[in-house]
């Protein structure tokens, strides 16, 4: 008689962010906390910045950020923020409006020991728009995916920056033409990520 045969493996169901949402973990790339964690919320719009795009962002800026004064300002996993603070930026804000990812921010901020991060819960493009003029080196702009505040965002940052400067946007889409102030300097792209470095004149 033969054996019986074995039972063929169940499919077992795949974890939701196998589907393309974003993985529960990103992990910082560079800086004095280089290969530190931050936790990822599973939130529609949040896809944290993959590693090797953070890793050529800040190739193009150069790895010192000693002194400059940055803006996150639609923070989410607060990856861009943190590798900014890493490098040794002096005062970075991240700005996020949901009040879970900034409990998860400040929890990380407190974990990693980064006096030099602020959290503030708030709507990015307007604290952008009250921002002083020339206030800050450097502006961190991924909002929400498929929001379409590419434009609006990037308008808005051109007043921040200071002359000299640098704003960064990420989004699902071609960089928009940089308004009055910004000059394009580097983009490049991910898979269905769009990335660009502009800088103020």
């Amino acid at each position: 008689m033969r054996p019986a045969r074995p039972e063929p493996p169940r499919k077992v169901a795949r974890p939701a962010h196998a589907a393309g949402r974003a993985p529960n973990q990103v992990r910082i790339v560079g800086g004095q906390w280089r290969r530190s964690l931050l936790p990822v919320a599973d939130k529609p719009g949040l896809r944290p910045t993959p590693d090797r795009v953070r890793e050529t962002l800040f190739n193009w800026l150069g790895q010192d950020l000693a002194g400059w004064r940055v803006l996150d300002a639609f923070a989410g996993s607060g990856a861009l923020g943190f590798e900014a603070a890493s490098r040794g930026a002096a005062d970075v804000l991240l700005v996020e409006q949901d009040a879970e990812l900034v409990r998860s921010l400040n929890a990380s901020r407190e974990r990693l020991k980064a006096t030099a991060l602020r959290v503030q819960r708030g709507d990015g493009l307007a604290v952008l728009r009250s921002a002083v003029p020339g206030q800050y080196d450097l502006v961190l702009l991924d909002p929400p995916f498929n929001s379409r505040l590419a434009g609006s965002s990037l308008a808005a940052a051109a007043r921040a920056v200071a002359a000299g400067g640098w704003v960064y946007l990420e989004s699902g889409e071609v960089a928009p033409e940089p308004p009055e102030g910004l000059r394009l300097h580097r983009q490049a792209r991910a898979g269905a990520v769009h990335y660009a470095l502009f800088q103020a004149a």
